[in-house]
């Protein structure tokens, strides 16, 4: 395993969940009044809560992709 790996394993994690953040801003943005009825068949929640959730979700995975993914492949590039 070398550090070419490493970079290039970061850089695709980054690059997949970047297109998965997007596709899911994307789905609540032009599809959320579908996606709460379906979550409301589940889960007893209000409109409001729904976005907080969504919201906060959103926010906690691109600072979860930046921590685990891209700053770790900028440091490999800085370093290498």
């Amino acid at each position: 395993m070398t550090l070419e790996f490493f970079r290039a394993a970061l850089g695709w994690g980054a690059v997949i969940n970047m297109a998965l953040l997007l596709w899911w801003f994307l789905i609540i943005m032009y599809a959320r009044d579908w996606v709460y009825e379906l979550h409301s068949k589940f889960y007893d929640i209000t409109k409001e809560h729904f976005n907080i959730l969504h919201y906060a979700g959103i926010m906690f995975y691109k600072i979860a992709i930046w921590l685990f993914f891209i700053v770790p492949y900028i440091a490999l590039r800085v370093a290498g």
